[in-house]
């Protein structure tokens, strides 16, 4: 099969500290669960429980308000402690206790095939569920935007594209749950238009496309495999709309509008309508340079990171630097008190020596920026033109945050952070 790759820039990488691909390691349980009222776009959900209230395993315990707002769940039973804060949020400390209505027990399916669409983003919406990368979208506000975007065909586009090998928690998980990913899917095609699932999967994974495409046989959508490039960024919405055209041309398709979700995000979608369960825990890729015993980890959302990366074995040093998300383009944290959240498909402490230093020096124009920049940028001549350098620096709104230029800067510039400053 033939495989779609953006055309310049991107770079290709390995990382030996991200934890093995093989399996997912269920973690401990919390003793003391944090569950921050912010797991989403929006503002922050209101609480509906106070301190000293008892809290059942998946009950509501912090309804949504407003737009990019989603409800919160206990994601364990026990009695509410307090409610903390910190910078940009706060949240309800937990303490464990009492038995469990999830965990164990047998899982009741839900017939959610006779279902109207309405009826099935209400469900969604109820149970919590948002996109489970990037700042984390509702997904009910995703589905409700797209249904309601002019009549024209459109296509589901599962993404499946690890060009980062920090993403080894959505790896872990479409190996271990395949069929919630394919049944998530066909959920969404039944919540709105959709004429057709493209399952766009790194083609060093053709083997999982063909899981896929064999699983998906049961559900009447049309489904197809578009095998894509590894270099990253790969998955980022431009670089892979770019080579799903180039498919939907080659394959003589007519893709139409595309609905983008990934594999943990639809994995969510089908407990949150099929199972009634809202998101308690989500796969996280535990490691890096300082972490002993890197592993995949199914963790419960609310558990502190001090907790995740002692159960990996604890340091091996001194971490230097302790990111949510890839090195490459996830959020820098300081206090090992931060719980895990929705959104955290990664946790990785870095020891100063990985990834070339921290200390930043002085740019020497070696043009290493300009080579791996997949938007034809110049981050140098962006940079000079902030700094004052370079009169009349041009807008730089075509940057999307990538982070390749900063991976391959010898001075150990940030680039990418300080571009993206200046585009706000």
């Amino acid at each position: 099969m033939k495989v779609y790759t953006f055309p310049r820039g991107g770079l290709s990488f390995e990382d030996p500290t991200v934890p093995p691909r093989d399996a997912g390691v269920i973690a401990f349980l919390p003793a003391l669960s944090v569950v921050p009222l912010i797991q989403h776009t929006g503002g922050k959900a209101l609480p509906v429980v106070a301190a000293g209230d008892q809290v059942r395993e998946g009950m509501l315990i912090a309804k949504a308000q407003g737009a990019g707002s989603a409800n919160i769940h206990a994601p364990v039973p026990g009695s509410v402690v307090r409610l903390v804060s910190w910078e940009h949020n706060e949240g309800l400390v937990i303490r464990l206790g009492g038995g469990f209505e999830k965990l164990g027990k047998e899982e009741k399916a839900f017939p959610w095939e006779d279902l109207m669409p309405f009826a099935l983003q209400q469900l969604i919406a109820e149970q919590g569920i948002v996109e489970m990368e990037g700042l984390g979208r509702p997904a009910a506000e995703i589905l409700g935007s797209f249904r309601a975007a002019p009549e024209e065909p459109a296509s589901l586009v599962v993404r499946c594209v690890f060009d980062d090998p920090w993403l080894a928690a959505d790896y872990v998980l479409c190996r271990e749950r395949l069929k919630a990913v394919v049944e998530g899917s066909a959920i969404v095609c039944r919540s709105v238009k959709i004429n057709r699932i493209v399952y766009a999967v790194s083609h060093r994974e053709k083997d999982l496309g063909g899981l896929f495409l064999k699983e998906a046989e049961s559900y009447g959508v049309p489904a197809s495999l578009a095998l894509v490039g590894s270099r990253y960024p790969q998955r980022n919405r431009r670089e892979l709309e770019m080579v799903l055209r180039n498919y939907e041309k080659h394959e003589g398709l007519n893709l139409g509008a595309f609905l983008i979700m990934g594999p943990a995000t639809l994995a969510a979608v089908h407990d949150g309508v099929k199972l009634k369960k809202p998101i308690l825990e989500r796969y996280v890729a535990v490691g890096g340079s300082a972490v002993k015993t890197p592993q995949v980890m199914r963790v419960r959302i609310g558990t502190r990171l001090k907790d995740v990366f002692a159960e990996c074995g604890g340091f091996t040093g001194e971490p230097q630097r302790i990111i949510i998300g890839s090195p490459l383009s996830g959020r820098r944290v300081t206090d090992l008190d931060e719980p895990v959240v929705k959104t955290s498909y990664a946790a990785a402490a870095l020891l100063e020596h990985q990834g070339g230093g921290t200390v930043m020096r002085n740019c020497i124009g070696c043009g290493e920026c300009r080579m791996v920049c997949p938007v034809e940028l110049d981050p140098e001549f962006l940079f000079k033109g902030i700094k004052g350098a370079v009169p009349g620096t041009p807008q730089a709104r075509e940057c999307h945050g990538c982070g390749c230029c900063d991976l391959v800067c010898p001075s150990r510039i940030p680039l990418s952070a300080i571009i993206h400053d200046r585009r706000m």
